[in-house]
């Protein structure tokens, strides 16, 4: 309670005693992850909408949402890793890149369970890393994930001949690499402690060398900065090589210096249309 009160928020036990019977629960301290916080600060917010009767029930549609988009996320991202691992891995040594391989396939998803464990047991080990050193990550690459599928889009578009309607799929394109590629320069490069990793990770070697902060705990800031330029600037390089080959893909196919070839199941007409 006192660590609430500190930020600004002035909180009583009753408070938070009434809130858990609200939504149905005995208690809401303690609860790792801050989900029971969001999903109380959800259920309230439909609630005012909806009526305060629904409370318990919004709160635990929220709790749902929550774990069912942390599951998804990490399934689709661990599939998504292990496509692109075995792509790369194939241009070393062609087997790895069969996706239909299964010691390709074994080895490949080994690797990117292991890399998301890595960041599991960060959490536990440092309280400043794991989750807390990937969120400020998760607007940029949700966003450039967005900006690669946009690209894949547009393909698929101009090689199936309907190159005039590219523009469906390029201009938000446009925007999305503007802006993200813009935030995810000032993450890494910003000047401001409070914006760029690199500046905070400076902070931090001075507030360490002064003794404000312990050495432990600053190293451990300090690698968490560093972690996150290398993987923000590791996703926008790779983002722009993809970028590269689609506008390389597209010009090719609009001058006519490579045919356009599909390799998508064609369409077929459901058994309900007539």
């Amino acid at each position: 309670m006192e660590v609430i009160r500190g930020w600004g928020f002035n909180v009583t036990p009753d408070q938070i005693e009434g809130l858990a019977a609200s939504v149905g629960e005995k208690s809401l301290l303690g609860r790792t992850g801050g989900a029971p916080s969001l999903a109380v600060g959800m259920a309230h917010i439909f609630s005012r909408a909806f009526g305060s009767g629904l409370m318990a029930l919004w709160y635990h549609f929220a709790i749902m949402f929550e774990a069912l988009f942390i599951l998804t996320t990490v399934d689709t991202g661990t599939r998504v890793g292990r496509f692109m691992l075995q792509e790369l891995a194939g241009q070393v040594w062609r087997p790895l890149g069969r996706t239909s391989w299964y010691p390709s396939t074994v080895f490949a998803s080994g690797v990117i369970v292991a890399a998301w464990g890595y960041f599991l047991v960060q959490g536990v080990l440092d309280p400043y890393g794991g989750i807390n050193s990937l969120w400020p990550l998760f607007g940029i690459s949700n966003q450039l994930l967005a900006s690669v599928a946009l690209c894949v889009g547009s393909t698929l578009i101009i090689k199936s001949g309907k190159a005039r309607y590219a523009w469906v799929t390029l201009l938000p394109l446009a925007w999305l690499l503007i802006v993200t590629l813009t935030a995810g320069w000032q993450k890494v490069f910003a000047t401001d402690p409070r914006l760029g990793f690199l500046a905070h990770a400076s902070t931090i070697i001075e507030q360490v060398a002064a003794g404000t902060i312990g050495r432990a705990r600053g190293e451990q800031l300090l690698f968490n900065d560093r972690l996150d330029a290398v993987v923000t600037i590791t996703f926008m390089v790779v983002t722009l090589l993809v970028v590269l080959a689609s506008a390389r893909e597209w010009i090719m196919i609009l001058t006519r210096r490579k045919p356009a070839s599909v390799r998508e199941s064609p369409f077929v007409e459901t058994a309900y249309a007539g």
